[in-house]
């Protein structure tokens, strides 16, 4: 693939003078014609394979599908290695499935339940930190590369492994290792055309998808099946354990043992349910992380608030939910490492029925598509500066960070809105925190910077960080 010279770069010249502007790179491959409309965010018709879509970048169209309450948008069906990848779970089902799904996956990410999920991050995070310090030691006075990205994806499988099965954390890891073939395999396939029925004859990848997506389903049963053997008592209120399964598998509990047994899940349902969050669990926070470290290492300023943030908040101590809470610089720089980064570039959703948006008359069976990168990018919302690092532009909060309260939404909006977002977001706080206790960093020369979505925004080559020990005063 070729890079354009104002994407692809080496650290030498990427400085505060490098724009983190995407758009052109990401959607002039789709739209080569119409780039001057993209940029200027109007809304217009485009065709994708046989299906029409409507492009739509305006946040108060996208507010209106979005927070539709009726069903009338629905989520699309993704091609089949993506819907193997993440399972029909709740990202993915749509109407009375969707209710069923939401009502019992909720309750694993409210915040009680979160506080507790939070005890168990740092626990991976110091064991990452203490490899990364013994090197760094070891290392001379210019400091010692890393390259991140690499680390971050092995400590977000290695936490969500903990907090999503528990005991059954080698099981997990096991499903983690699969799920990053079958990403790599998803990914080159959204690339190419899809012909439908092709996934049911028996090619080589066909063959290779369908072993490893039995590999899977085998071991997320054996972890659901291993909570199910001594819950013989039939009581509703039967716990199996506080881990996200555990809290999912009891709600569902509650729901069979209820009067409406229709909303309660299938085993097939849970592990569909798995997938979803162990797959977003783990990558959208990496992302999250690798994108963060790599704006605070070209911003040193940043980075010395945030850990004077961390320090007069919780010193050395290990920062608890209560803590994370209270980093409001850190939320600030989350967020806008959210917009420019986003984990997902773009949404789309399909009408059931003829319906009128805005000016427009949409098919039945059309698709929607909103341009999350785009829309975070757009001056006509986020003024002159648009494509430049300030994260001071949340210091009032995600509403009231652009002209229009909606021009923010990289977990999307309304009812449907990313259930796991508190999660991700806690996470990469407690996270960053660490860091901030121990070490400094800055971009490495041998950094390349040229993003690239494979099913979600990350960097191609890498993210190469040198790291330095510091001595934090408290």
């Amino acid at each position: 693939m070729k890079y354009s010279s104002d994407v692809c770069q080496s650290t030498e010249s990427f400085s505060r003078k490098v724009m983190h502007s995407l758009c052109r790179r990401f959607l002039m491959t789709l739209f080569l014609e119409s780039c001057p409309t993209i940029i200027s965010g109007e809304t217009f018709f485009y065709w994708y394979g046989i299906q029409s879509r409507l492009y739509v970048a305006e946040p108060e169209l996208i507010k209106e599908v979005l927070s539709n309450k009726f069903g009338q948008y629905e989520k699309q069906t993704p091609r089949p290695l993506v819907m193997a990848l993440l399972g029909r779970g709740l990202v993915f089902v749509n109407g009375l499935r969707w209710v069923k799904h939401r009502r019992i996956v909720s309750p694993a990410f409210n915040i009680h339940n979160l506080k507790t999920l939070v005890k168990t991050m740092p626990s991976c995070t110091s064991s990452m930190l203490e490899n990364w310090q013994e090197m760094v030691a070891q290392a001379d006075s210019h400091g010692k590369e890393i390259n991140v990205h690499n680390e971050f994806r092995a400590l977000t499988a290695d936490i969500i492994s903990h907090t999503a099965f528990g005991s059954s954390y080698n099981e997990g890891r096991e499903v983690f290792e699969l799920q990053r073939e079958l990403q790599e395999m998803a990914a080159e396939a959204e690339r190419s055309v899809f012909i439908p029925g092709s996934q049911y004859i028996p090619t080589s990848r066909n063959r290779k998808a369908w072993k490893i997506d039995k590999r899977i389903k085998g071991t997320l049963n054996y972890i659901i099946q291993s909570r199910l053997q001594p819950s013989t008592t039939g009581r509703p209120h039967v716990s199996y354990g506080n881990d996200l399964l555990g809290i999912m598998m009891t709600a569902n509990k509650k729901e069979l043992c209820g009067n409406q047994k229709n909303l309660s899940m299938t085993i097939d349902e849970i592990m569909d349910e798995c997938k979803t969050f162990f797959f977003a669990g783990h990558e959208t926070t990496s992302n999250l992380l690798t994108w963060a470290v790599l704006l605070l290492a070209i911003y040193p300023e940043w980075q010395a608030v945030l850990r004077k943030e961390v320090i007069s908040i919780c010193g050395t101590d290990i920062p608890d939910a209560d803590m994370l809470s209270r980093m409001k610089s850190m939320t600030m720089v989350l967020n806008e490492t959210l917009r420019l980064y986003p984990p997902a570039t773009l949404m789309i959703r399909k009408t059931y029925k003829e319906l009128k948006l805005g000016r427009f008359m949409i098919p039945k069976g059309a698709a929607l598509s909103f341009p999350i990168l785009a829309v975070h990018h757009n001056e006509k919302f986020w003024g002159p500066d648009a494509n430049m690092f300030k994260p001071e532009r949340f210091a009032e909060g995600a509403s009231k960070a652009a002209v229009h309260p909606n021009a923010f939404f990289p977990f999307s909006l309304g009812p449907r809105a990313c259930v796991g977002q508190n999660f991700a977001m806690l996470e990469s706080k407690s996270v960053i925190a660490m860091i901030l206790q121990r070490l400094s960093f800055s971009v490495s020369p041998a950094y390349k910077h040229a993003p690239i979505a494979v099913l979600t925004l990350q960097p191609q080559h890498g993210m190469q960080i040198i790291f330095k020990s510091i001595e934090v005063e408290t």
